[in-house]
């Protein structure tokens, strides 16, 4: 099959055949998204009456057809986020109440503090299974009331955590001048944390790593009056495989001799999780508070109840999404959404997770470039709201995360753990590697009764995953993929090659809409291909996100194999009009025979590193306030 077209200067016809378009054109990388427009009297070689002709590779040609979602039904695990129960029913100090009504506007307790609290108070051991965001870490605040002097020891998975941990402790601290609370994390300088270790840490948070550190190297630090050991994020600690480091933890702090209650805090029960219970805590109890269930505190035995751990917890007002996109869609889908939420919607915030530290500043400059509208010089009118962007990954520097992660600048971050307010979608451009990651990512909106939503990115391939989610009782209502792109409709700077009027079918409406994403697809791949450097930018992100997808567990093997991917596909959501020489064959050595191949095993190993920094990178951004 071949189109023919005329250009308007010349009879010289280009001949595009049905394998050029589907794969894209290397001559077009000099050619704007709109380029020239053809005379009317010639209707009959271009057939669209005058319209500018667009020379790009086909979106909506040989993919694979989209099935419906067929979500299991299931029954999901509810938590009751509040009670009517006052603080002032316990028997807390009278400073650390007020401290809750003044500084942190919190009157009543949720559920799984009411429940939590006064087992705490009796010295008691507990895992504590809470949704995120219900209010676990004050829950574990409010007994160091009784401390004053030993230090407590709060074990936290990710830096940043720790940080927000830290600043929690300081306002709830504050009347209680004589308990100093300090942070130990990596990306700090080791002199100043020895310097405040010496002067005497009462509540110290750190990280694992780091805190192993000054157990090996730093004398001064010393565990002799430890009495509290609390594992904030415990199945993540363990998933992002600090389990070595937990084990030199527990050791130094049992050399001590003394007894010590010991506090687990997860959003999930895990196998993992009970087998570091059972070495860490003796006869503890299990809190949860679903709905449903009679018995929410309960004796803990050596592994955590069948039911609780096959069953996870999300956030009640939390509405979750999945669309189903094919590879070469996934770029437009994801900038249409991105464009309906962020600007032509009021008070959105979004967080976006990316599978590779190389993907998200990849799509943070090529997002910024094409999506983010220059300011007009004629036009005193603002119709929408314009667009911000910003990144967060392992690869940047300390202070860098410090400064993206300050709340006077109004900036959310997407790390495991971290409270963010005001988030209302969580979208999953990548998919998680668990059931319990993707519970991880949705519990950063939603959170304390909030309102919240999230969606799913899943090519026809992966579908299975959603079958995945219903055997942990998560169910996901479908969002159509036509339904986003349709959103492009609303910004004219994509519209198509002629005047849209609003009273012409349905099929023309469709037409329109798939006429708007091969433009935006269109500049996005005139971006990527102006230069070396931009070309460069997105081969090295497509490779880390393949490299990547060979990292997810046998377990789901089944469903995410790098050979289910059309690589030519996949390079057109990077913005590549065909997939790099070479590019098959190398992701071939790093999934047939990681082994030998020195390079191979270094490329999985970084990745397998930024993943376990952030279980998955993320990208993310803000509408303009």
């Amino acid at each position: 099959m071949f189109t023919l077209s005329k250009t308007s200067n010349s009879k010289q016809l280009h001949i595009i055949s049905k394998e050029n378009a589907d794969q894209g054109e290397n001559s077009a990388a000099k050619s704007p998204s709109k380029v020239k427009t053809f005379p009317k009297k010639a209707p009959e070689e271009h057939g669209d009456h005058g319209r500018p002709f667009i020379k790009t590779s086909s979106l909506f040609r040989n993919n694979p057809e989209i099935p419906d979602v067929l979500s299991p039904a299931v029954n999901q695990v509810k938590e009751k986020v509040f009670t009517s129960n006052m603080f002032e029913e316990l028997n807390l100090h009278p400073h650390l109440v007020a401290t809750l009504h003044k500084v942190l506007n919190v009157t009543s307790m949720t559920s799984v503090q009411k429940k939590t609290i006064p087992l705490l108070l009796s010295g008691k051991d507990a895992v504590v299974r809470s949704q995120t965001g219900s209010g676990g870490i004050p829950a574990i605040i409010i007994f160091f009331q009784r401390s004053d002097g030993p230090l407590a020891v709060v074990i936290v998975p990710t830096r940043e955590l720790a940080l927000q941990s830290f600043q929690m402790f300081q306002k709830l601290l504050k009347p209680f001048t004589w308990i100093v609370p300090g942070v130990l994390m990596g990306g700090e300088k080791r002199k100043a944390e020895k310097a405040r270790l010496r002067k005497g840490i009462n509540v110290l948070i750190s990280t694992p790593g780091r805190l192993v550190d000054h157990i090996k190297n730093t004398l001064s630090i010393a565990f002799s009056a430890v009495r509290w050991l609390i594992l904030d994020e415990a199945d993540r600690t363990l998933d992002l495989g600090f389990e070595k480091d937990l084990t030199v933890i527990l050791n130094a702090l049992n050399a001590t001799g003394l007894a010590r209650q010991n506090v687990l805090l997860s959003a999930t029960l895990t196998e993992g999780l009970s087998r570091l219970a059972s070495i860490s805590m003796k006869e503890p109890v299990t809190i949860h508070v679903s709905e449903g269930s009679e018995e929410t505190v309960e004796a803990c035995p050596q592994a955590a109840p069948q039911a609780l751990s096959d069953s996870y917890v999300v956030p009640e007002r939390l509405q979750q999404h999945v669309v189903v996109v094919p590879s070469k869609l996934h770029l437009v889908c994801l900038a249409a959404f991105i464009l309906a939420k962020c600007k032509f919607e009021q008070r959105q915030k979004l967080i976006v997770f990316i599978s590779s530290c190389e993907a998200v500043e990849f799509l943070l400059t090529l997002f910024t470039a094409i999506l983010c509208e220059k300011p007009s010089t004629t036009s005193t009118k603002h119709t929408s709201a314009s667009l911000n962007f910003y990144r967060l990954h392992g690869n940047m520097r300390q202070e860098v995360r410090h400064y993206v992660s300050s709340p006077v600048i109004m900036i959310d971050v997407a790390a495991r753990g971290l409270d963010l307010p005001q988030v209302t979608w969580i979208v999953q451009y990548n998919p998680p590697v668990s059931a319990v990651e993707y519970v991880h990512r949705v519990g950063r909106t939603a959170r304390i009764g909030a309102q919240g939503s999230s969606l799913l990115f899943l090519t026809p391939s992966e579908m299975a995953f959603v079958d995945v989610l219903a055997n942990h009782n998560i169910s996901l209502s479908e969002m159509k993929m036509e339904d986003i792109l349709a959103n492009l409709m609303k910004d004219e700077r994509f519209k198509g090659r002629g005047k849209w009027d609003s009273k012409r079918s349905a099929a023309a409406f469709e037409q329109e809409v798939r006429e708007r994403a091969t433009v935006l697809q269109t500049d996005f791949e005139n971006y990527v291909h102006a230069n070396n450097e931009s070309l460069q930018t997105a081969k090295c992100a497509l490779q880390s996100f393949l490299r990547a997808y060979t990292t997810y567990p046998s377990s789901l093997k089944h469903i995410f194999h790098i050979r289910s991917l059309h690589l030519g596909h996949a390079a057109k959501s990077f913005g590549l009009r065909d997939a790099p020489q070479g590019l098959g064959s190398s992701i071939t050595r790093i999934t047939t025979n990681p082994a030998n191949s020195k390079d191979s095993k270094k490329a999985q190993c970084h990745i397998h590193h930024h993943s376990n920094l952030w279980g998955q990178c993320s990208f993310f951004f803000k509408e303009s306030s």
